[in-house]
């Protein structure tokens, strides 16, 4: 078995089934399934036991905290046990705890504390599990495999909600949170067991991996990694981009509304943040295999920068509410592929879990506390205008400008895989 994943070598056939058995984990796992959902469960809900919709919503700050972290604890996990079996189990457990909603008595506060339950048993459905995996297939068409693996939380929302919708008219809440918590336990635990594997021989041939197996793997201890110039300036890079990048998504229909559109054209604006996040994962994974990251990443920030200007005009027209927002959509869905790529090339694969956990914690903390400043501005001045033009500098001096910092790929980790 070790001998056939080594001769397939990188960029194989078999690497790209790899990708897709991460789209599929990334699409059911604990990040898409609850926050495209809760929405519409919300109301219902508040009409059943009487609890505000700010209360209920309040789940989704939640969520965002016990993952900002937690989140490297899902990548040492990976790093020590293996990304396939971190990923089944944890698919399992957190389709049984979404599912455990639907047995939620009257008290809110039994409900955060399923909501907290569920997010620390999906911990190892974070996109930290897939990327580990799927980086280790690929050296050429890294950035375009990452790019699919990620769009899994686009293809989510474009199920997701009809089937939540259809759900709940005909058969209820209850039966609904039961429905959707089915999915990650008998359609993704199946198909990820089948197609989802590391490329490593010594994983490959044992999936009871041991942490002399990981060290054996080229790149750095996240001790060596922190004390390199790259860190840093990834720290304070993701933290910029993050804040302009991932606060305007719960803040997008308020947006549009504060632009005077409405609620119909309000809809078909916003869907398209949804489209665009894809072709940002995917079009921008195709980039990095064939530019250096930094430069690539510099010159995609610009168009949600200008997207950000464009929203924070006065008046806007409607089809310039649509570039605006398949913009920063565009930028938004670059991001996670960038911070995977980043890791892979500058760190490499020995203790990439730990640090891409890490880094993906600093990304969530960067975008809850833009997601606060950007509702603050809007409650003092009645408009977003002011935050997104800092938005959109932030994008040009952490995208354009930091990444700028992190100099050429170090060549030491080339042709890792050959070698592990």
């Amino acid at each position: 078995m070790a001998a056939d994943v080594q001769a397939e070598g990188k960029d194989s056939r078999r690497g790209w089934l790899v990708a897709a058995g991460a789209t599929l984990g990334i699409s059911v796992s604990v990040g898409p399934i609850p926050i495209y959902t809760i929405g519409m469960f919300a109301p219902i809900l508040s009409d059943a036991f009487g609890w505000s919709f700010v209360s209920l919503m309040s789940v989704v700050a939640i969520q965002s905290a016990i993952l900002g972290v937690t989140a490297p604890a899902a990548g040492v996990l990976v790093d020590r046990y293996g990304a396939r079996p971190v990923g089944l189990v944890s698919l399992a457990l957190f389709g049984i705890c979404y599912a455990s909603l639907a047995f939620t008595p009257g008290s809110i506060w039994i409900f955060y504390l399923q909501w907290v339950v569920m997010t620390i048993a999906g911990l190892g459905t974070l996109t930290v599990t897939w990327a580990h995996g799927v980086t280790g297939w690929f050296d050429r068409n890294r950035g375009l495999a990452l790019g699919i693996a990620s769009a899994g939380p686009g293809l989510t929302g474009v199920i997701i909600k009809p089937l939540t919708a259809w759900l709940l008219q005909s058969f209820g809440w209850q039966t609904a949170f039961l429905a959707i918590g089915a999915i990650p336990i008998v359609i993704g635990v199946p198909l990820v067991a089948l197609l989802f594997r590391e490329a490593s021989p010594t994983m490959a041939a044992d999936p009871a991996i041991t942490a002399p197996a990981i060290v054996s793997r080229p790149g750095l201890t996240v001790r060596q990694a922190a004390s390199t110039r790259q860190f840093s300036v990834m720290i304070v890079a993701i933290l910029l981009l993050s804040f302009a990048l991932t606060a305007p998504l719960p803040n997008l229909e308020n947006m549009l509304r504060s632009l005077k559109f409405d609620l119909p054209t309000v809809a078909r604006i916003a869907a398209m943040f949804g489209g665009a996040l894809m072709a940002g994962r995917l079009m921008g994974g195709w980039l990095l295999d064939r530019l250096w990251a930094p430069l690539c990443g510099m010159m995609i920030f610009l168009l949600p920068a200008a997207g950000g200007l464009l929203l924070a005009r006065p008046v806007v027209s409607e089809w310039e509410a649509w570039v605006g927002v398949a913009a920063i959509g565009f930028g938004t869905g670059f991001e996670l592929d960038l911070i995977a790529y980043l890791v892979s090339r500058y760190f490499g694969q020995r203790q990439f879990g730990t640090l891409y956990g890490g880094f993906f914690a600093v990304s969530i903390i960067g975008g809850g506390l833009g997601t606060v400043l950007y509702g603050y501005a809007f409650d003092k001045s009645g408009t977003y205008s002011l935050i997104l033009q800092i938005g959109s500098v932030a994008l040009v001096a952490g995208g354009g400008l930091l990444l700028l910092l992190m100099g050429p790929y170090p060549k030491y980790f080339e042709n890792e895989f050959e070698r592990s």
